[in-house]
């Protein structure tokens, strides 16, 4: 019975120039369920949310919410029919408290004032409902992620939302604070409101969610139950084919040692000494806090070292800048692929050529020529899905956002290139061609460093593994004797 959907997407059609992000999409979504939707970057999901979150306006279709057709043309029509959105990228007032970012577009009003006394009185109410430590009087730049995803969970709760939706909400998370996440979002769903959980960590949907939706290239292609599949069914779903083994490591040929650390001191970082060799995937483990991206800031020359020694190729280096680093050969593909890693403004083959543009320059000008080859060379190479490579990289999915940063460095020719979280928030097709990318590298002797919150990825693809704790080494393993409860017993 219609009764028992909540929402109720129907032919949803989206496009824009180019590309045609939703093709007649259609789902129901059960009302008190945690509602799955999974599918490839570039697959859809981003454009139906912010459709039904009022972001977008779709071409045709129509969204019905408890019985009611809706066309939202604003944000704000849709919070007060009853959508509310988690975002990947928190959302809030940073400089205002707990209280007054739940409240933010719904004040409490006595008479002609602002009731600040209820509004505090309600937030304590929400908070202790949630079981959470949090002060409502606390600024929001203060707070943990997790605790400003909560505040966002907080200040749905209060504008009744009948739908939340949460997007990549465990992206950022560690362990100890995905368990709190998941209690919490269990609990809304013992108190009635639907959740649509989006993630690409197949785990969580699976421990999660009721349902689960597939979108694959801007089309449903199937909901279904959750326990009536198997990961590998989802996967298949997802990809639209057979995807042969999560990890496809390749041994390299290991050659001579290519970096060596010895007792390094930088801000969090205590005495850190260890060594890689060319043609090796590096690991580095550690919970978030550990010091692991500071490690490689401090190589790389970002962050300041207080003592120690870093040698490359043999030679004793101290990069000042990260500049000198670049000119030795190293490279960094870093965490934050959309602020730090790329220029969302600039196209596809201007972000391919930005750190060597002397390769497309002759007599001082750039040839225009060579760029369109070179990054037209990576686009096939990497499988970058784009409608061209004039494209600005801000319309380009988060996985193929990735792909062009490492496009970058790979026209770099960067000999040593670490990768800080290189598989964060990307599907599982993306991720696959990330792995045969850095099988690539090492086939051609090149040396990976990879710093990663998913032990899984590291037994995967590592030839062994650094484990750090509060800015130091607590130990380093080969990849026949590492598992994943070494690692945690040593991370913790």
């Amino acid at each position: 019975m219609d009764n028992d959907y909540i929402l109720n997407i129907k032919g949803i059609t989206k496009e824009f120039p180019g590309v045609k992000a939703l093709d007649n999409v259609s789902i129901q979504v059960e009302r008190g369920t945690i509602h799955g939707l999974v599918g490839e970057n570039g697959a859809g999901k981003s454009t139906l949310i912010k459709i039904l979150a009022g972001i977008y306006q779709p071409n045709a279709g129509e969204v019905i919410l408890d019985g009611k057709t809706h066309h939202f043309l604003a944000p704000v029509e849709a919070r007060r029919a009853g959508i509310s959105v988690v975002h990947q990228e928190i959302k809030l007032a940073e400089t205002l408290s707990v209280a007054e970012n739940m409240f933010l577009g719904n004040l409490m009003m006595n008479g002609k004032l602002v009731d600040w006394k209820g509004m505090r009185a309600r937030s304590k109410e929400i908070v202790a409902e949630l079981g959470m430590d949090i002060d409502v009087n606390e600024q929001v730049s203060n707070l943990t992620v997790a605790k400003k995803q909560v505040v966002e969970i907080m200040h749905a709760i209060n504008n009744n939302s009948k739908v939340l939706i949460m997007d990549e909400p465990s992206a950022v998370l560690t362990d100890r604070e995905l368990t709190v996440m998941f209690r919490i979002v269990k609990q809304l769903r013992e108190k009635g409101i639907t959740i649509i959980y989006i993630s690409h960590r197949l785990e969580e949907v699976f421990e999660l969610c009721d349902n689960v939706s597939v979108l694959r290239d801007g089309q449903h292609i199937q909901t279904m139950p959750v326990e009536a599949l198997t990961k590998q069914d989802l996967i298949n779903m997802m990809v639209g084919r057979e995807m042969g083994q999560e990890y496809p490591k390749e041994v390299g040929t290991l050659g001579d040692t290519i970096l060596e650390v010895r007792n390094l001191n930088a801000g969090v970082l205590k005495d850190i000494s260890f060594s890689v060799r060319s043609g090796e995937v590096f690991g580095i483990s550690g919970l978030v806090g550990a010091g692991r991206t500071e490690l490689a800031r401090a190589i790389l020359g970002i962050d300041k070292i207080e003592s120690g020694e870093i040698y490359v190729r043999g030679r004793q280096v101290h990069y000042h800048t990260f500049a000198d680093a670049i000119k030795d050969g190293l490279g960094l593909i870093p965490e934050d692929r959309k602020l730090q890693g790329l220029v969302q403004i600039m196209t596809v083959k201007k972000n391919t050529t930005l750190v060597n543009l002397k390769r497309v320059i002759q007599n001082g000008v750039i040839r225009e020529e060579l760029e369109d080859k070179y990054s037209k060379d990576y686009v096939q190479k990497l499988h970058v899905v784009t409608p061209n490579i004039e494209t600005e990289v801000q319309y380009l999915s988060g996985g193929n956002q990735q792909k062009v940063v490492i496009a970058k460095w790979l026209f770099q020719e960067s000999e040593i290139l670490f990768l800080d979280e290189p598989t964060r928030g990307i599907d599982v097709g993306a991720k696959a061609e990330i792995y045969r990318l850095i099988n690539q590298l090492v086939q051609a002797g090149k040396t990976v460093i990879m710093i990663s919150s998913e032990m899984p990825e590291l037994l995967g693809m590592c030839d062994r593994i650094l484990i750090m704790h509060e800015g130091r080494q607590k130990g380093e393993l080969s990849a026949d004797e590492a598992t994943q409860e070494k690692i945690m017993a040593m991370c913790v």
